[in-house]
């Protein structure tokens, strides 16, 4: 697959954007009839990514958060997957680990009353540091949540709110309705074909 050309300068061109944070840093990378995406690759795209992640001001625009972010995604990518191999996963873990030894939150006694502090060794592992954590809180609450869409062409990763849990695609209005498309198409293409002899 080849990669598309670059977003339009400001513009967020990622089909799921409001996912938690560790599956919103999945999703920057997507695909759309066939052509990856990869909006931490084009310039301009991990301001795009920062600002929507709401850490613009906070993070710094520098190739030392860009591979902050990268490491980070590789390592919660792989974690997602499913049908990983074992060392995969062990790889993975350690990734995450590794990202998580550049930062804690730290407990202080402010003036209005207890805080918790994030402190990362640079600015640049802020939000990649914020990710892996957010990442292990997921795990805590309701990992069966975690899901990959359902369209076996499509790489997006949501986190299932729905009441009953059921949601099972990134979006009803892409690969929902693609489905939907399909299964109508699929059956009144049998319901129309001539009757064997």
């Amino acid at each position: 697959m080849s990669t598309d050309p670059q977003p339009t300068p400001g513009a967020d061109p990622r089909p799921l954007t409001t996912e938690p944070l560790p599956l919103d840093l999945v999703n920057t990378v997507w695909i759309d009839e066939g052509v990856r995406h990869d909006l931490l690759q084009y310039p301009g795209g991990v301001s795009i990514w920062l600002a929507a992640a709401g850490f613009a001001g906070t993070v710094p625009d520098t190739p030392e958060t860009r591979d902050a972010l990268l490491v980070t995604r590789a390592a919660i990518g792989r974690l997602l997957d499913e049908h990983g191999e074992h060392d995969d996963h062990e790889q993975a873990a350690n990734g995450l680990n590794e990202t998580l030894r550049h930062g804690r939150i730290q407990r202080l006694l402010g003036p209005e009353g207890p805080e918790s502090v994030i402190d990362t060794d640079s600015p640049a592992w802020l939000a990649a540091w914020s990710a892996a954590e957010a990442y292990l809180r997921l795990l805590e609450e309701h990992p069966d949540r975690i899901r990959k869409c359902a369209n076996p062409e499509c790489v997006l990763h949501f986190y299932d709110v729905s009441k009953n849990g059921g949601r099972r695609w990134c979006s009803m209005a892409g690969c929902g309705n693609r489905a939907k498309t399909q299964r109508h198409y699929t059956r009144h293409r049998k319901n129309t074909a001539p009757a064997n002899p």
